[in-house]
């Protein structure tokens, strides 16, 4: 692979990573609007005082049910969820490039990513 070959599939695997952060953050930031506009169309969040989704599940149900509070968690989780989506994409990018040693540090960086959800939840 020649020099200019390769800076261009950088540039494209750039080009990539980057249009899928604004992409995941512009998705999640409508899903919350259309989350606030419920919100005050209804004039309720659509759960008792003081409760709110707080697993998954419970965020699509709610969401089954139009609740705007549900829908503005859904929001919040694809924000969450965007630069998870960018280092698994490195990952891919890594792996196809047979650029190993990156391949292996964003694995690392991944698994990080994936534990702090499972020991944030433990907490």
């Amino acid at each position: 692979m020649s020099k200019k070959n390769a800076a261009k599939d950088l540039f494209d695997a750039e080009l990539f990573i980057s249009s899928s952060l604004r992409t995941g953050v512009y998705l999640s930031a409508m899903v919350v609007v259309i989350g606030l506009l419920l919100y005050f169309a209804i004039g309720q969040s659509g759960y008792q005082s003081g409760e709110f989704p707080t697993t998954i599940g419970m965020v699509l149900a709610g969401i089954l049910r139009f609740k705007p509070a549900s829908i503005i968690s859904l929001g919040l989780l694809l924000l969450i969820a965007t630069p998870v989506f960018r280092v698994a994409a490195s990952v891919l990018m890594f792996v196809l490039e047979k650029d190993y040693v990156y391949t292996i540090i964003t694995l690392f960086v991944l698994c990080i990513l994936i534990i702090s959800f499972f020991l944030g939840k433990a907490l």
